[in-house]
């Protein structure tokens, strides 16, 4: 799966990567403020390819493909064309903001993710119907969006970097890799 996706989207990451020699300092730097894993910002790519002007279906927008009402919570302003999800700077700190609390909630990388993308209700939901907090374990009961979400981003993690890291594990992963 991994090989493929990035086969087939060689190209598109290649532009992003160059995109991202902008972008990804800064990222990095608001991380690392936060104690956060800097792979994080592959997130990034997956919501929006790291375009400000990015915006999904349902009113996503900016880098980090934030809904408004969220946005809001985390202390950005959006106010007609006043926008501060397209503002990467204070959009990347609203998203290290809302990737701490979601891990501080489920402590498990792949499921930040898939919180990220579906809302933490689904991903509590999908524990609670599959009984596991694995997400290899619980990924038929979150939408098919959300399941390719964090399998886009453990490609693109591998992309970028050519191995894993902590945010391509489970929490029973890393135990037991950290056990080793």
């Amino acid at each position: 799966m991994l090989r493929d996706y990035n086969k087939a989207n060689d190209e598109d990451l290649k532009k992003i990567s160059e995109r991202g020699d902008r972008y990804f300092p800064m990222m990095d730097s608001i991380f690392n403020l936060y104690h956060l894993p800097t792979e994080l910002k592959y997130l990034a790519v997956v919501e929006s390819e790291l375009k400000a002007t990015a915006v999904s279906r349902v009113g996503a927008v900016g880098p980090w493909q934030l809904m408004a009402s969220t946005a809001r919570d985390l202390s950005l302003k959006v106010k007609g064309k006043y926008d501060e999800r397209r503002n990467y700077y204070k959009s990347t700190v609203a998203a290290a903001k809302y990737l701490r609390d979601l891990n501080n909630q489920f402590g498990d990388w792949l499921l930040v993710i898939a919180a990220y993308n579906s809302g933490p209700g689904k991903v509590l939901t999908a524990i609670k119907n599959s009984g596991s907090h694995n997400f290899w374990v619980l990924q038929n009961y979150l939408p098919a969006e959300t399941r390719g979400h964090v399998k886009r981003f453990i490609a693109i993690h591998y992309y970028f970097e050519g191995y894993g890291s902590i945010t391509t594990l489970t929490k029973a992963e890393v135990l037991s890799y950290k056990n080793q």
